[in-house]
């Protein structure tokens, strides 16, 4: 039986961590430039060696991925992405990591023969993603590090798809592309590449009452590294083809030393499908950088108190013989290809060398030989100095030299021809990845918004995660959608009760003379695909209105039902091509997205986009559970609270249901004092989220923006005098 190959990716955040993993046996290297990569503070490549590389990684079979795996304003997609990516395209480049659906569809369109890659990012967990991003032109999704193998082999056995995983290093508690943890505490935000990882931060757990809860540590949200070497079959058998090593921003010895331990496992399963891992070899992996020991991760559980590091997280390396070794092998040395050489030196004739590697062929002249008058050139001096290949990728394996007796060259014309040659065969081994393009790329849309023409509709939403919530916010006439989130069922464990909940929801929202959206779940995984995919048209006959789905994998999912689809803030719309590839799936609405500024969201096209009002936003979406690690799994949705360095108090819900954890803001977003910007932004509605209020607080919402909305009796500052509130991102952005 023929073995699929595998791909063993390794990361680079220096040039000389990307010839560092080479040497070390990366088939593949990602790197992130100097612009829209999720790593800005590595220390990543400039353009000229970045070109370097690319050409250095073809030389010796490798391939070279960029990162441009966040996402891009409307300015940056606009003007400066084309330019930036355009000379990597020409040298050869083999693809490009992706996170936003603009630069996706723009990449794909104007360098149709660059292979894209869905970063992680785009928190793909099943085959409704997977697929949509095929059809908009995907050749590989790199899955949400959560999903099982089973997850995973059901992707690869649905959709023809290359499929890439982590298999090493740092594991995010987040689902990766919906954290907001980082930005609206600190303005460094993940989606642009400068995570300052919260979550590697101490916090104390409390219950609702503020009780605080006894841990095995303090660093709750922290997980340990992932290590699967030992997991390599299973990992190849579920169809992974690209196994990836995390790390840009770790130093050469660990990257190299990493790649050179998975490369012998991987290596030894291609050959005999055995990897029995030694214990010299674990150790080794060990000292080379832990957080707290190693996890196998998430590939054959749901999530566990064991994948939590509780203590305080560090990478001490006490071997230095290790790293040593390493440097030695790895780092101090470099890749050499053979090549085969005749050079031939004839009286009266120019110096000729044909070299030869692989299928490259050439031939290139030099001074013309002359007739020695005194000492003529000897046999074992012209090869010793065509043999110094120096600093170049080659040294020849054979050197035939068909030279005359009575001859003589000066050995500076010696050393410049084996320099020309050695420069163009170079040149020729790498110049057939070279690309040509045609065209002047794309054309810049300087037009004014529309939508700052736009007189909004001022249809008011309102999502309730409660039952308690609904019944009150029902009663108010100027509510025209309600958004039933799942949460609201998450503590009902049989299916068949989540459905009759959700009909008898529908009814009484239709009777209160208003419309009824369901919220799919924030992540959609396989086991919440097949019951929605037997289920849903059970709720579509109860007279459900549509869906307001939050990934890819939802809205895909949603769309094969021709349904009114509602998309959220974690559908990215930064950029009006974005906005223009999500358009295709048809949705009723699109949400705003939470991290632009005042002034963004003026350049930005808001026709048919619904902006958040007031909300405790999500700030974390994770599989694993702080209610579950802490005090025990008993599958009882609980509310509790992390409490920071700084005092601040951040909810936390579990969703039994689907299995993942929600951590909210501490502070509630609100943005009743902006209505007028509103309006001038051409906004189609808007929304109202509750999360944890009682019904006193939901009230007093509703009702100041019934005062300020409606009326206009009354300003915001009045209403809300005394509470702790934050605009978000609407005044500050993220850089």
């Amino acid at each position: 039986m023929q073995r699929q190959p595998i791909e063993l990716l390794a990361p680079a955040g220096s040039y000389q961590t990307f010839l560092a993993v080479l040497q070390a046996g990366a088939d593949a290297v990602y790197l992130g430039g100097s612009r829209f990569g999720a790593r800005a503070y590595a220390d990543n490549f400039d353009e000229k060696e970045l070109l370097s590389a690319i050409d250095y990684a073809h030389l010796h079979g490798r391939k070279v991925y960029l990162t441009v795996n966040t996402l891009l304003k409307e300015e940056e997609l606009q003007r400066q992405l084309y330019d930036y990516l355009l000379p990597y395209y020409r040298q050869g480049l083999d693809a490009v990591i992706v996170q936003d659906l603009g630069a996706f569809s723009l990449i794909h369109r104007e360098f149709p023969e660059l292979s894209i890659h869905a970063s992680t990012q785009m928190t793909v967990t099943g085959c409704h993603g997977a697929a949509y991003l095929k059809r908009l032109g995907a050749r590989r999704i790199v899955t949400a590090r959560e999903l099982s193998l089973e997850e995973i082999r059901k992707i690869h056995e649905t959709v023809d798809i290359e499929i890439e995983s982590f298999i090493h290093g740092a594991l995010c508690y987040c689902y990766s592309g919906q954290c907001l943890l980082s930005s609206m505490i600190g303005g460094r935000s993940g989606n642009r590449g400068r995570c300052a990882q919260p979550c590697r931060l101490p916090y104390g757990v409390y219950d609702a009452d503020m009780r605080q809860i006894s841990t095995k540590g303090d660093f709750v949200l922290s997980p340990k590294d992932l290590n699967t070497v030992a997991s390599i079959p299973k990992l190849a058998a579920s169809g992974i083809c690209s196994f990836k090593v995390e790390g840009r921003m770790k130093q050469a010895g660990y990257a190299a030393g990493v790649v050179s331990v998975y490369r012998s496992y991987i290596d030894r399963y291609l050959e005999t499908q055995s990897c029995k891992v030694t214990d010299h070899d674990r150790q080794m992996l060990l000292d080379l950088g832990n957080r707290s020991g190693f996890t196998d991760g998430y590939y054959e559980r749901q999530n566990g108190r064991e994948m939590i590091t509780f203590a305080r997280p560090n990478h001490s390396k006490a071997n230095e013989k290790l790293q040593e070794t390493i440097r030695a092998r790895y780092i101090d040395t470099e890749i050499k290809e053979k090549i085969n050489g005749i050079l031939k030196l004839k009286k009266d004739f120019p110096a000729t060398i044909e070299l030869s590697y692989g299928d490259t062929r050439l031939t290139c002249q030099g001074d013309t030989v002359q007739k020695a008058l005194k000492q003529p050139l000897s046999l074992e001096k012209v090869e010793s100095s065509m043999r110094r290949t120096g600093n170049t990728p080659f040294v020849f394996h054979t050197l035939q030299i068909d030279m005359e007796d009575d001859v003589f060259l000066p050995m500076q014309s010696l050393h410049q021809l084996r320099r020309d040659a050695l420069d163009a065969l170079f040149a020729e081994a790498t110049g057939h990845f070279h690309r040509e393009i045609s065209g002047d790329g794309p054309q810049q849309n300087d037009g004014e918004c529309i939508a700052s023409h736009t007189v909004a509709l001022e249809n008011l939403a309102v999502a309730i995660e409660s039952k308690s919530q609904l019944a009150c916010v029902l009663s108010y006439d100027f509510v025209n959608d309600i958004y039933l989130d799942s949460m609201c069922y998450c503590n009902l464990h049989e299916r068949t009760d989540l459905l009759s909940g959700v009909k008898e929801d529908i009814a009484a929202v239709h009777d209160a003379g208003k419309k009824a959206y369901y919220i799919l779940p924030a992540v959609f995984r396989n086991r919440t695909a097949e019951f929605y995919e037997e289920h849903f048209s059970d709720l579509l006959d109860a007279g459900l209105d549509g869906v307001l789905v939050k990934n890819v994998d939802a809205a895909s999912f949603a769309a094969d039902y021709m349904t009114d689809i509602i998309l959220d803030h974690s559908l990215y719309s930064w950029n009006r091509e974005a906005k223009q590839v999500l358009a295709d799936l048809e949705p009723l609405r699109d949400t705003v997205p939470l991290e632009l500024n005042r002034s963004e969201l003026f350049a930005r096209d808001n026709r048919g986009s619904e902006i958040l009002l007031y909300g405790n936003l999500p700030l974390m979406t994770s599989a694993q559970c702080v209610h579950a690690n802490t005090e025990g799994c008993d599958r009882r949705p609980a509310l509790r609270y992390l409490k920071d360095r700084y005092g601040k108090y951040f909810p936390v819900k579990n969703n039994c249901a689907e299995c993942y954890n929600v951590i909210y803001n501490s502070t509630p977003l609100m943005l009743f004092g902006f209505h007028e910007d509103f309006i001038r932004m051409g906004m189609a509605g808007y929304r109202i989220s509750f999360t944890t209020e009682n019904e006193k607080e939901v009230r007093r919402v509703m009702e100041a923006y019934r005062d300020i909305f409606i009326s206009g009796e009354k300003r915001p500052q009045d209403v809300f005098a005394g509470g702790s509130y934050t605009n978000g991102h609407y005044k500050r952005g993220v850089d």
